[in-house]
């Protein structure tokens, strides 16, 4: 039967410095001043408008801004946003705020002013200690910039931060790859997400790739990383994201993964809506770009679809296959509101193929099954 999960909230701010050339993301580059209270009134009529949409009622299990660049924005701007936010859910103690930072749009007080707006967990986008990587990624930082931020975040009052950092670079070793990891470790942050780069359409490395790793050497990469993280006392609850214990795990990700819901207001911004009642999945999409989200004259949503219950089984496993977390058939059919017998047939072929295994109707995916995650999701199409 299909049940009300967890409510979450994305916010997105678009802008950047520049746009970096692996970046798939909606993001523009800045061209003047942000006007930061216009965006911040755009942003709050979006999310009116979705609560009174699907008449959301239900404190929030965790806020992420994200972009482009946050960081960008003045510590005010996110204490205004936060604070008029919050207003329009029920209270919830242990809410976790999020906000992505680069480390060449902050300083000292900005760090301490986000986390005195609110924001308990910050997500530094570092992406490699090599500053001569970082110039192929068209970063504006340098490793020198990397360290500062890291070690500001440590002291500016968030109960927590994660290192965003990429392995698979152009021309990278093994090497070289582990030594950037080793110095994320040696900084001692709570949280870790290390992931390979990927080449994406509609980027400037996809019309120009660069020239990456062998899969063979991405393989060992990532073999050998996973075994210095683990030396280290870092749990990989997810294919790419490592906490020191459980309570430092992404709230807000596990919600994605889990498929819970969540509201996503700004431009671009996509949201999951579930209706028991109704028994169905929402989807949305905002309006791309700035001008357009921005026009008076122009509702936010530019989309809304209901998720078919033919969709439903692949988008359940595109989420939850990511996560080392076991599920159950109870599971999946709270989340999707079908019956776990309509993936029975292929659940006993992942399990066959050693994608998955199986302990007392909890099912698990394998380390075979995450390398091959591709052919594993194919099974549920």
């Amino acid at each position: 039967m299909l049940s009300l999960p967890p409510l979450s909230l994305y916010i997105h701010i678009p802008w950047c410095v520049q746009k970096c050339p692996y970046c798939d993301f909606n993001s523009h580059a800045l061209k003047g001043e942000i006007d930061e209270l216009s965006y911040i009134k755009h942003l709050l009529t979006d999310l009116d408008a979705d609560i009174k949409q699907f008449n959301v009622q239900r404190p929030l299990h965790s806020i992420f801004i994200g972009g482009g660049t946050p960081s960008l924005f003045s510590a005010s701007a996110i204490k205004l946003l936060l604070s008029e936010v919050l207003t329009r859910f029920p209270s919830s103690e242990d809410i976790e705020i999020t906000l992505e930072a680069n480390p060449g749009t902050v300083e000292a007080d900005k760090f301490k002013g986000f986390s005195e707006a609110g924001v308990n967990r910050l997500s530094i986008g570092v992406q490699s200690f090599a500053s001569d990587k970082l110039i192929k990624l068209g970063r504006i930082h340098d490793s020198a910039q990397a360290l500062k931020a890291v070690e500001i975040a440590k002291t500016c009052g968030v109960t927590s931060f994660n290192i965003d950092l990429m392995h698979g670079l152009e021309n990278q070793t093994v090497a070289h790859a582990l030594d950037d990891l080793q110095q994320a470790i040696a900084l001692q942050p709570k949280h870790i997400s290390w992931y390979q780069l990927t080449i994406e359409p509609n980027t400037a490395f996809y019309s120009k790739p660069p020239e990456l790793p062998v899969d063979d050497i991405l393989w060992e990469i990532q073999q050998q990383g996973f075994k210095l993280l683990a030396a280290a006392g870092y749990q990989q609850y997810e294919i790419s994201a490592f906490s020191k214990g459980q309570q430092f795990q992404s709230k807000h990700n596990i919600n994605y993964w889990q498929n819970g819901d969540y509201l996503g207001i700004g431009c671009g911004a996509h949201g999951k809506i579930t209706d028991p009642r109704a028994k169905k999945i929402y989807r949305t999409v905002k309006v791309k770009h700035p001008k357009g989200y921005m026009d008076e004259q122009r509702l936010h949503l530019d989309h809304l679809n209901e998720v078919t219950n033919n969709e439903r089984p692949f988008e359940y496993m595109l989420n939850r296959l990511r996560l080392f977390k076991t599920f159950t058939g109870s599971d999946f059919e709270q989340a999707t509101g079908l019956n776990i017998s309509i993936i029975t047939d292929s659940l006993i072929t992942a399990k066959n193929k050693n994608f998955l295994t199986e302990n007392n109707g909890n099912w698990q995916v394998t380390a075979h099954g995450h390398r091959y995650l591709n052919d594993l999701l194919e099974l549920f199409i």
